[in-house]
C-alpha cells in the first residue's frame, strides 16, 4: 500500500535517495541561512531592532544544513550536486519571488519595503517548511537515526513562522497592510507551483534510484499535481492569512545549537 510513511521509509532506507535527500535539504538550509544574514546586515536605520532576529533566523538554518550534513557523514556518505530543477529556492528567485541575490550581495541598505516582502514571502515559505516537519515528525519522529534531527528543525521552523506572522501583523497596524496582502498572495500562488515542479522532479529522481515501476511513479505524480489542484483552488489561502502566534518573539535570544550538530 502507497503511503507517506512507506514512501519516506523507502527513501529513508536507501543511501542513494538518502543521499541526494539530505543533498537537497541542506543546500536550501544553507542558502537560507546565507540570505538572512545578508538581509540581516542591509537592515535600514528604521528597522535595526528586527537584525537580531533575522540574524537568528539565518543561524537557525545554517543549523539546519549542518544537521542534514552530520546525517550524512554518519552514514559514510558525502552530499551530491543538486539538480537544478529541484532547487526551490533558486527556481523561486528566478520567479522574483523575495529579495534577488544580486541585491542581497551589494553593500546598500534594504528599504523598509524590502524587508515587508522578505517578511511575507518567508511567511509563506516557513508554512510549506512547518507543514513539512509537522508531517515528518508523525513518520520518523522516533525514528534512531533522523527522529532527533526532524524534532529539532521542526521546532525552529515552527518559531520561525510564529516570528514571521507577528512581524508582519506588527507592520500591518504600521500601514503596510495592502503591500502585505499583495505580496502574500503573489508569493503563496508562485510557491504552490514551484513546490509542485520541485516535487515532480524531486520524485522523478527518487523513482529512478529506487527503481519504483511505472505505476507507482504514476500514482505519486497524480497526487503531487492533485495536492497543486487542492492549493490552487483553495489552499494557498491558508498560506497568506495573519494571526496572531502563541509563541510570541519567536526568534528572540541567541540561535541554540548542539555539540553533535555544531
Amino acid at each position: 500500500m502507497l503511503s507517506a510513511r512507506s514512501l519516506f521509509h523507502e527513501i529513508v532506507d536507501n543511501d542513494d535517495s538518502f543521499q541526494l535527500f539530505c543533498s537537497i535539504a541542506a543546500s536550501g538550509e544553507s542558502q537560507g541561512g546565507w540570505e538572512n544574514a545578508r538581509i540581516a546586515a542591509l537592515v535600514p536605520d528604521g528597522m535595526r531592532e528586527l537584525a537580531p532576529k533575522i540574524t537568528r533566523h539565518g543561524a537557525d538554518e545554517d543549523k539546519h544544513g549542518r544537521i542534514f550534513h552530520a546525517l550524512l557523514r554518519k552514514r559514510g556518505l558525502p552530499p551530491v550536486p543538486v539538480p537544478p530543477e529541484t532547487d526551490y529556492t533558486m527556481l523561486l528567485e528566478r520567479r522574483g519571488i523575495g529579495l534577488a541575490h544580486e541585491k542581497l550581495r551589494r553593500d546598500e541598505p534594504l528599504t523598509e519595503q524590502d524587508i515587508v516582502v522578505y517578511l511575507a514571502h518567508s511567511r509563506v515559505t516557513e508554512q510549506r517548511a512547518a507543514d513539512q516537519m509537522v508531517m515528518l515528525v508523525r513518520q520518523f519522529g522516533d525514528h534512531p537515526e533522523v527522529g532527533r534531527a526532524v524534532r529539532m528543525i521542526s521546532h525552529d521552523e515552527d518559531n520561525h513562522l510564529a516570528y514571521c506572522q507577528e512581524e508582519l501583523l506588527r507592520l500591518v497596524r504600521g500601514g503596510h497592510g495592502r503591500t502585505i496582502q499583495r505580496v502574500l498572495r503573489e508569493s503563496a500562488l508562485a510557491e504552490i507551483s514551484i513546490y509542485r515542479d520541485v516535487s515532480l522532479a524531486v520524485m522523478g529522481h527518487m523513482g529512478r534510484l529506487l527503481r519504483w515501476p511505472a505505476p507507482k511513479a504514476a500514482a505519486l505524480a497524480a497526487g503531487i499535481r492533485g495536492t497543486y489542484a487542492y492549493e490552487r483552488f483553495a489552499g494557498w489561502h491558508r498560506m497568506i492569512s495573519l494571526r496572531m502566534p502563541e509563541r510570541r518573539d519567536a526568534l528572540g535570544g541567541a540561535a541554540l545549537t548542539t555539540p553533535e550538530y555544531a
